[in-house]
């Protein structure tokens, strides 16, 4: 494994945003939702592919405050257009538990 240095770590986006939409996405390779989320005005709402469906509900993601890297370039998945990536720990079996702030904070602050 390689040393990240700080420099290279400054530049991932990371940002806190709440999912203001979530839909299953059966064109998926591998069982996924659809993800809209709000990153507040500054950067708006942003689309993602998020392959969390063995803990996750649809109905349970809404109002979920959640952090994703938002500077990665758009990625083309199937018919769907991905803008961030949302972030969370990866357990056996592809089992990811969301990562998220521990209290309600403002859409779009800076992970740092």
């Amino acid at each position: 494994m390689n040393d990240l240095s700080w420099t290279e770590f400054e530049r991932v986006e990371m940002r806190v945003g709440t999912i203001v939409e979530a839909h299953e996405f059966p064109e998926a390779k591998k069982p996924a939702y659809q993800l809209t989320i709000d990153f507040g005005a500054a950067l708006g709402l942003k689309k993602t592919s998020a392959q969390i469906t063995k803990r996750y509900a649809p109905e349970t993601l809404m109002g979920r405050q959640v952090v994703a890297v938002v500077n990665f370039p758009k990625k083309q998945i199937g018919p769907f257009m991905s803008e961030c990536l949302v972030l969370g720990s990866v357990g056996e079996g592809n089992d990811v538990v969301l990562l998220a702030p521990d209290f309600v904070v403002e859409n779009g602050l800076r992970i740092g």
